[in-house]
């Protein structure tokens, strides 16, 4: 039985603010709206983007105009104005030299997700990436499902972890049965991802990997 980890892509691997608040500035300037600030803008990453138009108060007949023109700048360059976060690479090493099987669960489009990882080098440590399609019309507990049932058929919850830094990556892992660790170097509020039920909450991308092995072997 080789213990499985879903990792969160945007926050808990990648810092991908700058590519994501670049495409939406240029969204919000290309329907007149007012452009968030950054505190605003740091919101928007993580949760599916139709879903934080609607709780920014964008208007229900602008959010596809919106999120198209958003999406068109991310596909025209922003996707790749990301960097990998420092430590990250080592912590994703040692859980793979420990045996446990790595694969990446995430709200972000596929279509998007996919070629990120590549692009950043994380393919050589993950057996496969799942997210959203295009319309991102699935929640992340449909998403996290679907990797538990292509990556980890038939394994009991207690060889299996949620890794992310936001609450949704917390929810959608207690919806299937698992345990989340949440990450503090990500973008969630302070206190939002204890609030959410996370089993251990890790400071540091060096620590991750030694709170992850400690949770999968007190299950075993």
């Amino acid at each position: 039985m080789t213990p499985t980890i879903l990792l969160d892509l945007d926050g808990t691997l990648i810092d991908s603010a700058p590519g994501i608040y670049s495409s939406l500035r240029h969204a919000f300037a290309a329907h007149g709206l007012p452009v968030p600030d950054e505190a605003t803008l740091r919101t928007f990453v993580g949760p599916p983007i139709h879903d934080s138009m609607r709780r920014h108060h964008v208007p229900e007949e602008l959010v596809e105009p919106v999120v198209a023109s958003y999406r068109e700048a991310f596909a025209a360059g922003g996707l790749y104005d990301a960097t990998v976060y420092d430590g990250v690479p080592e912590a994703l090493q040692a859980l793979r030299d420990a045996g446990v099987r790595l694969v990446v669960a995430t709200a972000k489009p596929e279509v998007f997700a996919g070629p990120i990882v590549e692009r950043l080098g994380l393919d050589r440590f993950v057996d496969g990436v799942f997210g959203a399609p295009l319309d991102e019309g699935t929640s992340k507990g449909d998403i996290i499902a679907r990797a538990l049932s292509t990556s980890a058929a038939g394994l009991d919850a207690g060889a299996l972890l949620m890794v992310g830094d936001r609450e949704h990556d917390v929810h959608g892992a207690i919806e299937n049965g698992l345990r989340a660790v949440g990450v503090r170097w990500g973008y969630a509020q302070p206190g939002e991802l204890e609030d959410a039920g996370a089993t251990a909450v890790v400071a540091e991308p060096a620590d991750l990997a030694a709170t992850a092995l400690e949770l999968l072997r007190a299950a075993a």
